[in-house]
């Protein structure tokens, strides 16, 4: 299987499977001399942990990480660096019951029809446990890009229910289990996942990824966007089915007038936007304004909720997915967005100071 590679300059490999001994990375093209640990990885690992809400799946992984090469005496050297992700709460045994049967929305039949083989545990290669090893290399990057870089995430929609924007506040997100900036928002949310839950099914969401301090300039004409390869980095998280950049599809809807995002001298000769319709992004490259990119998220597939499905030997057959399932596979993709937005943007740094110094 091939295709497991991201990136030009900033190049990231994953590896592993959902029920295998371990999951992990490779990050070829950092430059040395970045100060690098394992403690600076933890904490983005630690924010899509699974198990730490009723609101997320219960398998208990501690998902630490292990860097086994490409530092000397805490600093980057230059040299591929390796991640590693222990796998230690697999449960196998709970997907006994359909090895011979395709989950409907799962990735099972495509890779059956395309390999001819494969691995019924959890989903295998599929799985979204893969993200814990993007989240990992996500780290990295960031200590790529350097402090004046943030990139934020924040969860928009659950369901049918969109956050108001109006009540905006990012302090919000790390007060609550969804990653919601809007604070009147989480209770509805939390009755309406739980009865999701109860009834044996699932949800979707809208996560948005703001990234502030972007120079202008990342990004190339044509065949080298930074918004087509945020676009598409966000696209290979499981289970997105749409990406915007901006205002994405709500532009439409707009008159030319309404959209061209106007400018103005500012301060130390500086060019001012008077609005960002366009997500900090023109023609593929960056303005200098906030990046701004939003991702929709199928519900989970895995579901209590009894099926109609086919088995291997293509005969028709009921399935119930039984396990340890995020109700809504969103919540945890906040941080794996904001890991992908950083590891194009990294990229797209070295790329540019390679092309123009």
């Amino acid at each position: 299987m091939s295709h497991n590679s991201f990136g030009h300059l900033f190049r990231v490999t994953t590896w592993g499977e959902s029920h295998g001994p371990a999951l992990g990375c490779v990050i070829d093209g950092c430059p040395p001399g970045i100060a690098l640990s394992e403690a600076d990885i933890q904490p983005w690992l630690d924010k899509r942990r699974p198990g730490q809400s009723r609101f997320t799946t219960q398998r208990r992984e501690a998902d630490q990480v292990k860097i086994l090469s490409g530092t000397y005496e805490g600093s980057t050297t230059g040299t591929p660096i390796s991640l590693m992700i222990d796998n230690t709460d697999q449960r196998s045994k709970d997907y006994s019951d359909i090895a011979d049967k395709f989950r409907p929305g799962h990735a099972d039949i495509t890779y059956q029809q395309k390999y001819g083989i494969r691995d019924p545990r959890g989903g295998g290669r599929s799985s979204a446990r893969e993200t814990a090893a993007r989240v990992a290399a996500g780290a990295v990057a960031r200590k790529v890009l350097g402090a004046d870089i943030t990139i934020r995430g924040a969860l928009t929609q659950l369901g049918p229910h969109p956050v108001a924007r109006a009540n905006w506040d990012w302090a919000e997100t790390t007060r609550n289990s969804f990653w919601c900036p809007d604070p009147q928002a989480v209770a509805d949310w939390e009755s309406y996942l739980d009865a999701i839950r109860k009834d044996g099914s699932s949800c979707g969401a809208v996560i948005d990824i703001v990234a502030s301090g972007v120079p202008a300039g990342l990004g190339a004409p044509i065949y080298g966007k930074l918004d087509a390869d945020i676009a598409q980095a966000l696209m290979s998280i499981n289970a997105v089915k749409g990406v915007e950049i901006g205002d994405g599809f709500a532009a439409a809807a707009l008159s030319g007038a309404e959209n061209a995002d106007e400018m103005r001298p500012g301060a130390d000769g500086q060019t001012e936007f008077t609005s960002n319709h366009a997500g900090g992004i023109l023609g593929g490259i960056a303005t200098g304004q906030d990046i701004i990119a939003r991702f929709a998220v199928k519900p989970t597939s895995s579901i209590l909720t009894p099926r109609q499905t086919v088995t291997k030997q293509g005969k028709a057959a009921q399935i119930v997915t039984k396990g340890r399932h995020d109700p809504c596979v969103g919540i945890r993709a906040v941080p794996v967005g904001e890991a992908m937005v950083a590891c194009i943007l990294a990229d797209h740094l070295l790329r540019h100071r390679g092309q123009i110094g």
